[in-house]
């Protein structure tokens, strides 16, 4: 099985190694290097093989810290949006989204009937979709609408404007929602204020997310 095909699963298994189980690995690693270090001094065989041991550890130790920042950074090309993200739950009429490891909030939604995750993003005026994304979802560019710029880390970049037939998720539903199609954002998927100024209301409580459908048990 191509290696890629496994990435998603080794990525969320990297995710879940702490900082402080890393640290505890280093130190380690840094110690055994140096009594190897002295072991081989002394010509002693053992020393060898701790040295070597220790440089493979550390070099596995730069590799998963890479990986972990790696999976959080929409601009990197392997990246997996939503990675330690929990799946929102139901309860009481609400929908509930927990903060994902990467500290921020992610949603697992449906596009006309296509999956993606969607990172919530209070500060982005309009939902904003993947080249993926719209492929799957038959997502078609607007005829006769004015091109947009949208902000990202990398400056300004075009954007094409579109609309979503229905974005649904946990108890909440939207149709005909504007959005923009930002092949520049990699894999990531924004959910905007045009959706969320849709419902009935929502707030942050602790570490998690309170999405509140409309009157009518329907954000549209």
């Amino acid at each position: 099985m191509p290696i890629t095909e496994n990435l998603p699963q080794w990525l969320d298994r990297l995710s879940a190694i702490s900082q402080g189980e890393l640290l505890t690995a280093t130190v380690l690693a840094i110690v055994a290097g140096w009594i190897g270090t002295r072991l081989v001094r002394h010509r002693v065989p053992l020393g060898r093989l701790l040295s070597v041991a220790s440089t493979l550890t550390l070099a596995a130790i730069l590799l998963t810290v890479v990986l972990q920042v790696s999976s959080l950074d929409p601009r990197m090309g392997f990246v997996r949006s939503g990675i330690g993200a929990d799946p929102q739950v139901v309860e009481g009429g609400e929908t509930q989204i927990r903060l994902a490891r990467d500290g921020h909030f992610w949603i697992n939604a449906q596009v006309n009937g296509a999956e993606a995750a969607f990172l919530v993003d209070t500060g982005a005026t309009l939902t904003a979709v993947s080249a993926d994304l719209a492929e799957r979802a038959g997502l078609q560019p607007r005829n006769n609408a004015v091109p947009v710029r949208i902000v990202t880390a990398n400056g300004a970049v075009p954007a094409q404007v579109t609309r979503i037939d229905e974005l649904s998720f946990g108890n909440i539903s939207a149709s005909d929602l504007d959005a923009v199609i930002a092949p520049t954002l990699g894999e990531t998927n924004v959910l905007g204020m045009n959706f969320l100024s849709r419902l009935e209301g929502w707030q942050v409580r602790g570490d998690t997310l309170i999405l509140n459908p409309a009157s009518d048990d329907r954000a549209e």
